[in-house]
């Protein structure tokens, strides 16, 4: 989870996952946050909860990602933001998902089940645009390019460009799914999900990240 000044949701976050199906099913269960150095009360709480703590001082949505990914141990990663916004009591079921469908990816489509006050409706519309020129220009069918919570196997990150090559910005959401999907011999999926309320001030800056990502989408397509 990459966080910055989440003290209001990361402890619910947190608390929501289903530790009990973990220890049941004698599955370790590696909780890591990415810190980008919060000023708040977020990496006492996470520690407490029992979470490692990275402390990435570096700017970036996929830059706390990359530093993320490289670090953990487990064989499966689950992503998702620590203001409680994404289902994490339901990532028991998804990792089950992935290991009975032997799949390598899977995404999550959060327009299926959006909470009241979770999205607004300029935010929708540009998730919208945005999810449309991904089809149209990769050819991949999901309806939820931005979304990130995302579970795969550590071992189809070596399938794909190097998380170096990665984008340190808002499109790595992006970018990793149009790897993902893209590349021969990694079987992915994007399911319904939920999104719930953000706990917490917003610190997404709709216009500004979503031009950015629009701009990525057509210089991905082009570049070789």
């Amino acid at each position: 989870m990459p966080t910055l000044n989440e003290e209001v949701g990361i402890g619910k976050t947190i608390d929501s996952i289903n530790k009990e199906f973990f220890k049941k099913n004698n599955w370790e269960l590696e909780i890591v946050i990415v810190d980008g150095d919060s000023k708040d009360k977020t990496q006492e709480i996470a520690k407490k909860k029992g979470a490692k703590i990275i402390v990435e001082k570096r700017k970036g949505y996929g830059r706390a990602y990359k530093t993320g990914m490289s670090q953990v141990t487990g064989d499966i990663i689950v992503t998702g933001d620590g203001d409680a916004t994404y289902p994490f009591d339901k990532i028991h079921e998804y990792i089950q998902m992935l290991l009975d469908e032997n799949l390598d990816f899977i995404t999550t489509d959060r327009f299926a089940e959006l909470k009241h006050g979770s999205m607004s409706v300029k935010h929708a519309f540009g998730n919208i645009m945005l999810a449309s020129t991904l089809r149209a220009l990769f050819l991949i069918n999901i309806g939820d390019s931005q979304s990130g919570m995302w579970i795969f196997k550590k071992e189809a990150l070596d399938k794909i460009q190097p998380l170096e090559d990665f984008n340190d910005g808002m499109p790595f959401s992006e970018e990793i799914k149009i790897e993902m999907f893209t590349t021969k011999h990694i079987k992915s999926k994007e399911i319904p999900s939920t999104l719930y309320a953000r706990e917490g001030a917003v610190k997404l800056e709709s216009f500004k990240d979503g031009w950015k990502n629009l701009k990525f989408l057509f210089k991905k397509r082009i570049t070789p």
